[in-house]
């Protein structure tokens, strides 16, 4: 699908640029979740077909990364996708990671401290110099909340292997808009309701074989098992052989939004998303007067910000000053020119 033919799927009140905080569903993904909420309202139907939707979020999702469906674990959020990894680092491990880092893919590292882990902190610039022999596992998000810095992916990769380190990598600000290939790291968390435009509550992470069996399941329960609905009730334990072990019960209706949307991503193909978002970033930087860069996510500091876009109706998130927009596939130039207005006024 043309994304200009993807945008008739998206009816936003003009200015809104803040994906980075949340994203927009499509019209299928709304028809579904209304369709879902009304059959819940009444009793209409079983939960068996909400759920399906799950596997259908899984298998999307792993196409736009790049990976194999059953190297993907299904969540909530991103910290609870990265715990299993961060409880079965062994004391004296040292992690380093972006001191700027959005805490999701922080305080999993932070509260194995009292275990004896090291957490290290380092500019994200300074990050790819900082992987050393001592170290044990390197993370970091790949497109940055505060700024949209994008990470050097494939360099801070490379050193890490260089040194036997694992690689967990938070893409929330990425995948969606950005194109990468997953299967370099060693878990890569995303949380869905941001640039994959599923309602808040659904999350995946790709989980590489080698490391999944370092990993124990603590989180596992019924929809965990080999046969979820063979897994209801008493022993043995019967844990699926693949990353679906990792799984928590999906959240019914997220995972009814999420699908529609990311097979919409699939069909209009994330290099198409990517340039669209990028360029739309590069025409608000220019209008500021700013040099053009390469993400989704721009940050600019402007005096009285957010009063001048309040009363322009843009809605973009503003702290001390810093405007922080965000553009995606359903964003257009107008806008753009509407919060450029605002700000030069």
């Amino acid at each position: 699908m043309e994304l200009e033919e993807a945008q008739k799927l998206w009816q936003p009140e003009p200015g809104w640029l803040n994906t980075a905080t949340y994203g927009l569903p499509p019209d299928p993904a709304w028809t579904a979740l209304q369709a879902a909420l009304a059959d819940w309202q009444v009793g209409r139907i079983s939960w068996e077909g909400w759920a399906e939707a799950a596997g259908r979020s899984r298998a999307a999702f792993a196409a736009l990364v790049g990976v194999t469906a059953s190297d993907v674990a299904i969540g909530s959020t991103v910290s609870q996708l990265l715990a299993p990894v961060a409880a079965a680092l062994p004391p004296g491990a040292t992690v380093v990671v972006p001191e700027v880092e959005f805490t999701s893919n922080l305080f999993p590292w932070l509260v194995q401290e009292e275990r004896g882990v090291r957490v290290r902190t380092v500019p994200l610039a300074k990050l790819v110099d900082a992987i050393d022999a001592d170290t044990d596992l390197v993370a970091f998000s790949l497109v940055q909340s505060s700024d949209g810095t994008v990470a050097p992916y494939d360099e801070i990769v490379a050193a890490a292997r260089a040194h036997d380190a694992l690689v967990a990598v938070d893409a929330t600000q990425a995948c969606g808009w950005l194109p990468f290939d997953a299967g370099r790291a060693d878990v890569v968390a995303v949380s869905a309701y941001k640039w994959l435009m599923a309602p808040r509550g659904a999350a995946f992470a790709y989980l590489a074989p080698a490391l999944r069996e370092r990993l124990r399941p603590d989180a596992a329960g019924w929809y965990a098992g080999q046969d979820p609905h063979a897994s209801y009730y008493g022993p043995p334990l019967r844990l699926a052989d693949d990353a679906r072990r990792f799984d928590i019960s999906p959240a019914w209706f997220s995972y009814v939004g999420a699908a529609p949307a990311l097979e919409l991503l699939a069909e209009v193909g994330l290099p198409a998303v990517r340039d669209h978002d990028v360029a739309l970033a590069n025409r608000f930087l220019a209008g500021l007067g700013r040099p053009p860069g390469d993400s989704a996510i721009v940050t600019v500091e402007v005096p009285g910000a957010q009063e001048k876009l309040q009363r322009a109706g843009v809605r973009a998130a503003v702290r001390a000053g810093r405007v922080r927009a965000s553009f995606h596939l359903y964003s257009t130039a107008e806008d753009v020119d509407l919060a450029l207005a605002a700000l030069t006024s």
